[in-house]
């Protein structure tokens, strides 16, 4: 299974940042709303571990596979294996790319953050299937986020690589959707998007219209 070269709605969340919802009722409308891929991401305080992060990770793949959407997990490449996972995404300050690959396989989708053109070029040298560039605009999302890279990061990106699928990250909504789309990225990825509106399913597709404006600009 490879990164979809269609316009990807990338949806990442974990136990702890579902709002005041049940997370798999978030995750489910997520789905039913249109998404094209799920990251589970398991971080901060109170996180999900052992036997208790292996039970929800499961549910949300059973989840995902109904809809038949990939799921892949975020930084955990033991836990991608055990499971099954359809791939597994890296940051820079985890296993490296070049390793995980190794142990994933070739045929899992192995998605890396990239901050710069630099970290992008060593993550294709490594075999990723698509980057994650961000975080693009200001985020509440990652305590430890980066200064924004700008739509302008990503532009310097695919004009290095044009082939290479980026994703990009980072204070992504409807609103400035279209400007990120407009850069030529291959998906956005969204966590407080979705998981702060009370119309899950219509901010879903409110998003994956902006991918229809970012190509007229």
């Amino acid at each position: 299974m490879k990164f979809s070269d269609k316009p990807s709605i990338y949806f990442i969340m974990g136990s702890r940042n579902s709002g005041d919802r049940n997370p798999f009722e978030v995750l489910k409308a997520a789905l039913e709303g249109g998404i094209t891929h799920f990251q589970l991401r398991e971080k901060g305080e109170g996180a999900l571990s052992g036997t208790e992060l292996l039970a929800f990770a499961l549910h949300c793949q059973l989840l995902c596979n109904h809809y038949k959407v990939p799921f892949i997990i975020n930084d955990s490449v033991e836990l991608a294996c055990q499971i099954g996972a359809d791939g597994v995404h890296i940051g820079q300050e985890d296993l490296s790319a070049s390793q995980a690959r190794k142990l994933i396989g070739k045929e899992k989708i192995l998605g890396v953050s990239v901050h710069s053109s630099e970290e992008a070029r060593k993550a294709v040298k490594d075999s990723a299937d698509y980057v994650g560039m961000g975080p693009v605009f200001g985020t509440t999302s990652k305590a430890d986020a980066k200064k924004p890279a700008g739509v302008e990061g990503i532009l310097t990106v695919k004009k290095e690589f044009p082939e290479l699928p980026v994703v990009g990250i980072g204070g992504i909504t409807p609103g400035n959707a279209s400007l990120v789309w407009a850069a030529g990225v291959s998906g956005i990825a969204v966590i407080s998007a979705i998981t702060e509106s009370k119309d899950i399913a219509g901010q879903v597709a409110a998003l994956q219209a902006s991918s229809k404006e970012g190509v007229r600009k």
